[in-house]
């Protein structure tokens, strides 16, 4: 066996040692480019508005579902304390044929709101309108004055203060179910309202 022979138990050696420590570098890198990954912010992302592909809200985030006269219509993560006009910025913008004033801009967004931004010509259906009931009548839990509120069946003043503090102290109805939570809201008297209101 020659010194320059590639079989010998040297070489053989080192050329395994070169390979270990490629495949160590390899990892590390994969490793970190998980690590990276896993705690990049979230902030505007853009998901496919389906059930699977949408994961839950945290405390201090809403899902909102973007569509109608926007650039780039979708399902947008935002802060809860973010309003209309940050959806719609996130969403790229209005788009050229928007009738702009057809969304309250400075209205606070909620969770698993769908905002449709109206193109010109069409009615302005907009889930934070006046007192928060919109056209069909239906009133926004999470967006409704005492007023608005005072317009269903057997709520009265004192009903609708505790709907609004429970509101306030929660952050926001996330379901209709929520009703039930507050006081002096039982299940024959959820029932009566469940097609009345959304959140």
């Amino acid at each position: 066996m020659t010194p320059g022979d590639p079989t010998s138990p040297r070489r053989r050696l080192g050329f395994g040692a070169a390979v270990v420590l490629v495949l160590g570098v390899l990892a590390v890198t994969v490793a970190i480019g998980v690590v990276r990954s896993a705690t990049a912010p979230m902030e505007h992302v853009v998901y496919e508005a389906t059930p699977a592909s949408s994961p839950p809200a945290s405390d201090n985030e809403v899902f909102v579902h973007v569509s109608g006269a926007v650039v780039n219509p979708g399902l947008y993560a935002l802060e809860r304390d973010q309003r209309v006009v940050d959806a719609i910025a996130a969403a790229g913008g209005f788009a050229p044929d928007a009738q702009e004033g057809g969304v309250n801009l400075a209205r606070a967004v909620n969770d698993g709101e769908l905002l449709v931004v109206p193109r010109v010509g069409e009615e302005t259906i907009d889930a934070g309108g006046a007192g928060g009931v919109i056209a069909d009548g239906r009133v926004n839990l999470n967006t409704a004055d005492i007023a608005a509120l005072e317009t269903l069946p057997r709520i009265g003043p004192a009903l609708a203060q505790r709907i609004v503090e429970w509101r306030e102290a929660n952050g926001g109805f996330r379901v209709v179910e929520d009703l039930l939570a507050v006081s002096g809201i039982g299940d024959k008297m959820f029932e009566s309202l469940r097609e009345l209101v959304f959140v």
